[in-house]
């Protein structure tokens, strides 16, 4: 069997999938790729520079900082060509077609509209914006110049998503009726660090929470043969921190028009489970790694359990995960269609929409 991320085997109860290189797009007899800006030079701005570096569709031609310092020392750790000291020189770039936003999410609009306007492609952190109202502007203003937009929800890249995929839609666990899942850590206190700061749009659903909740969308749109299915009803608890008064951590409950429920918990000040778990009539599926699945290539395992019987589910890869992500918007891109499959934009807005909710809870 095959399918997008490559070649399936089988022995006994363990399968292996052998992911296959994924070529990039052809012109001639060139390999044409995505000259990609970095706007921002955090952690996560590292994290994709280090993967666009072993990607097939992209190569990073420039980067942008608030300071001419900063972006020369990133341009020079990523043997980077063209180190901008301004965002706005970044968008002025000529050579640049697509640019990854990697500021606080509360610049994720503004810049995600300034780069439209600029004409350039985008790929920006999630969450996309600050809420979903913020979101459909960011999203109306890339239709309106004819750029394609995509929020950086990089496992939906990568080889274990699909195998997720195709075991619920294979009717494996049966129907699905309760998916959990979490993403949460423990970060020690600091006022001035982003997870704790209002200003920077610190606390856990926004940062993380965001996850579960794309998965928990995710299997119940296919579960039902859809891409992905938004909840009737959302209901949650959230934990403030007494400082700063940020979400130190949260959980809610989703529920879906199909009678699926989804329970979802997130944190930046509370060590849990980081995994996934999705219950079905007839069995159910562990997903120990659900976010960062293989960070750097390599093998993740899923389990799937029915009766008493577990059998195991090698997903196997020799790409870099953010590179993924790249190669997903780059084919995408050069393939003439105007959104990332793996990451629509409705998707995005709907998964805006639940987080609104969520944070509602708590005023």
């Amino acid at each position: 069997m095959t399918n997008w991320f490559g070649r399936v085997t089988s022995s006994g109860t363990s399968r292996k999938i052998e992911a296959g290189r994924r070529m990039g797009i052809v012109v001639g007899n060139m390999e044409k790729r995505v000259n990609w800006g970095i706007l921002a030079t955090g952690g996560i701005a590292r994290a994709f520079a280090g993967g666009v570096a072993r990607s097939k569709t992209g190569k990073v031609v420039a980067v942008g900082s608030r300071s001419a310092e900063g972006a020369q020392k990133f341009a020079r750790e990523f043997g980077i060509a063209r180190a901008h000291g301004s965002y706005e020189a970044l968008l002025a770039d000529s050579e640049v077609e697509a640019v990854y936003i990697a500021t606080p999410h509360p610049q994720h609009a503004e810049w995600i509209m300034k780069a439209a306007q600029a004409g350039k492609h985008v790929l920006c952190e999630k969450p996309l914006a600050m809420t979903r109202e913020e979101a459909a502007r960011a999203v109306e203003a890339c239709r309106a110049a004819g750029v394609m937009l995509m929020e950086a929800f990089m496992y939906r890249c990568h080889p274990q998503t699909a195998k997720i995929v195709e075991i619920v839609r294979s009717g494996a666990i049966g129907r699905v009726g309760l998916v959990q899942a979490t993403f949460s850590f423990s970060t020690a206190f600091d006022p001035k660090n982003r997870f704790f700061s209002k200003e920077l749009g610190g606390g856990g659903i926004l940062d993380v929470g965001c996850y579960p909740v794309s998965l928990a969308r995710l299997i119940a749109g296919v579960a039902e043969g859809r891409a992905f299915a938004d909840p009737v009803k959302v209901s949650g608890a959230v934990r403030l921190h007494p400082e700063t008064g940020v979400d130190a951590w949260a959980a809610a409950t989703l529920e879906f028009a199909s009678g699926m429920l989804a329970q979802v918990s997130c944190g930046v000040a509370l060590t849990q489970d980081n995994s996934a778990r999705i219950y079905g009539t007839n069995g159910w599926l562990h997903v120990p790694e659900p976010w960062i699945p293989g960070r750097e290539g390599g093998a993740v395992r899923l389990y799937l359990k029915r009766g008493d019987a577990t059998e195991e589910i090698v997903v196997e890869t020799g790409d870099w995960l953010y590179g993924l992500e790249a190669d997903a918007f780059g084919t995408a891109l050069w393939a003439g269609l105007k959104e990332v499959p793996q990451m629509a934009v409705a998707d995005t807005l709907g998964n805006m929409a639940v987080l609104d909710a969520w944070r509602g809870c708590a005023g």
